[in-house]
């Protein structure tokens, strides 16, 4: 079969590695990181990617694959004229480590936990030095010094209500230095350091075709995706 999957540049390595070993043709489209900060947004670009159902050549899709969970609902009201797969998930820690259940087990067990993964370190600045000292610098250079620490105050005052940076490590290039990365970051906030292991699972399965219920969620044309107010399944169609 021949598959478009879609993923948020903070899983792009992840993404090509597991096409690379898909049993099928895998067209992988990557969308803009931080569009799940604005859900309307992210719903309209991946409605839009969702709008083609064939790749550049003509050749018809089969399905189109999200490489995204629910993300702040920016998933609901997506509809497509294909087959739609969507993995059952609330946003892409789930398919880095593999499961939701392993993610709700980790979080069960680990409050206040900041992820960390070669994707959000390559795409987006993560809280740590660098972060505060690029954001300090924009400040003062539009408010001045003064306005700027009180600025700092408040755009850091979530920061509180974590304690841990984790680290996933998918083994690719640069984990080392990634995972270093990490730990500096901890060690800069103050907060603990935790590596677990990422599992490629749930994204092959995905890529693979193996779409049972409990892990995805499978819209056919004519139907819409919505977020599943009981929450078993997170995501369902309508």
């Amino acid at each position: 079969m021949r598959f478009q999957f879609i993923v948020c540049k903070a899983l792009q390595r992840e993404a090509y590695l597991c096409a690379a070993q898909s049993k099928h043709i895998v067209d992988v489209v990557t969308m803009p990181q931080g569009l799940h900060e604005q859900p309307d947004k992210l719903r309209q670009e991946l409605q839009e990617a969702l709008n083609r159902t064939a790749d550049p050549a003509g050749n018809p899709y089969d399905a189109s694959l999200m490489g995204y969970g629910l993300c702040s609902n920016g998933l609901a009201g997506l509809h497509c004229g294909i087959t739609l797969v969507i993995p059952r998930a609330h946003d892409c820690i789930t398919l880095l480590l593999g499961s939701k259940e392993v993610y709700k087990a980790y979080f069960d067990t680990h409050k206040g936990v900041y992820w960390y993964s070669a994707g959000w370190i390559e795409h987006s600045l993560q809280p740590g030095r660098e972060r505060r000292e690029r954001t300090f610098s924009k400040y003062v250079e539009q408010y001045g010094e003064d306005n700027a620490g009180y600025l700092m105050e408040l755009e850091e005052k979530w920061m509180t209500e974590y304690s841990n940076a984790t680290y996933i490590d998918w083994a690719l290039p640069l984990s080392d230095q990634y995972r270093k990365y990490t730990r500096e970051c901890a060690e800069y906030l103050n907060w603990n350091f935790d590596e677990v292991q990422g599992n490629p699972g749930l994204l092959m399965r995905l890529v693979n075709g193996e779409w049972d219920d409990g892990d995805f969620l499978v819209v056919q044309p004519g139907h819409n995706t919505a977020p599943d107010v009981n929450n078993p399944g997170i995501i369902k169609s309508e």
